[in-house]
């Protein structure tokens, strides 16, 4: 299975009406999916704190 997400917005073609703007929804909401995938994958390959590492910071250094 491939997922791409480097694909660009697809413009809103009005001259076919409605057909226009549900091929509009469907791209919006194939977007979005792909977005959550991303930020979904991002969350999972980010380490788990240990500790108090990092969490505290010096500011008057």
């Amino acid at each position: 299975m491939a997922i791409t997400l480097s694909s660009d917005s697809i413009p809103v073609n009005l001259e076919h009406g409605s057909i226009g703007v549900k091929v509009a929804q469907i791209a919006k909401e194939q977007q979005r999916a792909e977005g959550e995938m991303a930020l979904q994958l991002i969350e999972a390959a980010m380490p788990a704190p240990v500790g108090n590492s990092g969490h505290n910071i010096n500011t008057t250094a």
